[in-house]
């Protein structure tokens, strides 16, 4: 298992003039004057939905961020229709922002944006998701996509009891095989490759060994895969599955579940049948990713076994910090310049860490840091 957690946070200004040089013509070569005031540019921020939770976070974040360091900001959403965020994208463009902060519906659907952004001398910045199959991408912040899923795969094996609380080989590990399912995000997200590759790398020696087993035989991102990261969808694929592979009395332990969403979406068709309504009287181990407060409201009642946080404060920080220094003429800092590759450039890139979150432990991340108060977890709504 590679060690993807990157701790390292500058950079040389000779590294930083070789990045800009291998770029080549980016978007953020001309725009801005660098001598304006914030309160003379806008911002534009294009959002792929507003219905999953983490997304309107993301863009508050971002807009109250931006507007505090005095920018003018041209949020918009796009409710999951990538026509529609082609064309919002277009929209600001033509009304000259000054810089765009994009996460992508469709991370290869937007080059004819981009290009048109490079020759308005518009910098743009990927968000969370990266925009493939174009040279005009300047930036890219995200979290430690290849350790969401490692700490997913790791969250289902200390579920499963393989792993004790210290993420290493339990004393008391039960005999396999045990049965899982695997559910991948959607394909046209490039995060979900990451996602999969991360919890694959780690599973694949107890898959090899025996200990696990994928009743389905489903085990190919392709197969898998859930479009749009519907939580109708993996509803609908687990009550296939357990139509298909468990109607005969067969155990399912658990269920490596890339989002909150699909998770919720997972536990909803176990639940209908008859698996049980919490872990500890049958529920089968479910992981999940973005902390969404109806999840967390699931893990401190011991439904769903864990989720993956990623701060979207810290994350909007970051969007803000590079598109202050493209405004202001420079180049924001990268800590990663070799592992994501668009197709057409590696684009310079800053990571941020996540953790996960177990029924052990959200209090002291989420409640005890202000993310959520006690009264939103208890009630499951913000």
């Amino acid at each position: 298992m590679r060690n993807t957690t990157i701790k390292w946070l500058g950079v040389t200004a000779a590294l930083t003039l070789a990045l800009t040089a291998c770029e080549g013509e980016g978007a953020g070569s001309g725009g801005a004057d660098p001598d304006a005031e914030p309160e003379d540019l806008t911002v534009g921020v294009a959002m792929p939905t507003q219905t999953y939770e983490r997304w309107v976070s993301d863009g508050n974040n971002i807009e109250a961020q931006l507007e505090e360091a005095g920018y003018n900001v041209e949020l918009q959403y796009a409710d999951d229709d990538i026509p529609t965020q082609s064309q919002q994208i277009d929209q600001m463009i033509t009304q000259e922002v000054d810089a765009l902060i994009i996460a992508s519906i469709d991370g290869s659907a937007l080059s004819g944006q981009l290009d048109a952004a490079a020759d308005a001398g518009i910098p743009v910045i990927a968000y969370d998701r990266l925009i493939r199959d174009s040279e005009h991408v300047d930036f890219y912040v995200t979290f430690d996509n290849y350790e969401v899923g490692v700490n997913q795969a790791q969250s289902l094996l200390y579920g499963l009891g393989v792993l004790d609380e210290n993420f290493e080989e339990a004393n008391d590990a039960p005999e396999g095989p045990l049965n899982v399912e695997l559910f991948a995000g959607s394909l046209d997200d490039n995060n979900a490759h990451f996602f999969w590759d991360g919890a694959m790398d780690t599973l694949e020696p107890y898959f090899d060994d025996g200990t696990l087993e994928v009743p389905s035989g489903q085990m190919d991102i392709e197969q898998a895969a859930t479009q749009r990261w519907e939580q109708e969808t993996a509803q609908q694929r687990m009550e296939n599955l357990l139509t298909t592979h468990y109607s005969g009395g067969e155990e399912l332990d658990g269920v490596l579940a890339p989002a909150d969403p699909l998770s919720r979406g997972i536990i909803n068709a176990l639940r209908n049948d008859g698996w049980g309504e919490t872990i500890e009287d049958g529920l089968p181990v479910v992981t999940g990713q973005d902390a969404e407060i109806a999840t967390i409201s699931l893990i401190s009642e011991g439904v769903q076994h864990s989720t993956i946080f990623k701060d979207t404060r810290d994350l909007a920080e970051q969007a803000v910090i590079a598109a202050q220094a493209f405004l202001d003429g420079e180049e924001p800092e990268p800590n990663n310049t070799e592992d994501y590759d668009n197709g057409e450039i590696v684009v310079p890139s800053y990571l941020l860490d996540v953790q996960m979150i177990l029924e052990n432990n959200y209090e002291e991340i989420l409640v005890d840091s202000g993310y959520y108060t006690e009264e939103q977890v208890e009630s499951g709504q913000l």
